[in-house]
């Protein structure tokens, strides 16, 4: 069962060409993970299962971001919480990987997303409109650097 994408959501996505289970070897440990997904920003902490803690740092202690991988479902999707340290967010904002086989490859989806969970869609439109504008490419065309070679 993969994750709802509620309204508003930040999407970026990539074609990788190459089948899901390899793309996903660079889903399966923290190094692999920072390679392309701590491009632009570090990862800090990251284990590829359930329950396991997820640690950004995008620019010092004002841009730290943590949470719980809450879906680990090789080789389709990662989910985890992205809660916006020191900003008082009721509920963790939330980022979510899709892996589908599409042609003899992969495309990659990354949406950042549960804005809507935050009780007012004023509120909802104000974050996604400073997140839509501060995510690039960068991550996926680090993964499909990464795979493709």
């Amino acid at each position: 069962m993969s994750t709802v994408i509620g309204e508003p959501s930040v999407r970026r996505c990539t074609w990788i060409d190459a089948k899901p289970e390899r793309v996903w070897e660079e889903f399966e440990s923290l190094e692999a993970m920072q390679g392309w997904f701590g491009t632009g920003h570090a990862l800090v902490a990251y284990e590829p299962r359930v329950g396991a803690w997820v640690e950004t740092d995008a620019g010092g202690d004002d841009l730290r971001f943590v949470g719980n991988v809450l879906v680990y479902d090789p080789p389709n999707e990662l989910t985890f919480e992205q809660d916006w340290v020191g900003h008082g967010w009721p509920v963790p904002a939330l980022i979510t990987i899709r892996l589908t086989a599409s042609g003899a490859g992969t495309l990659v989806e990354l949406f950042h997303h549960g804005f809507e969970r935050f009780g007012s869609l004023t509120v909802a439109a104000d974050v996604h409109r400073g997140f839509e504008g501060g995510w690039t490419n960068r991550q996926m065309e680090a993964l499909r650097s990464r795979v493709q070679g």
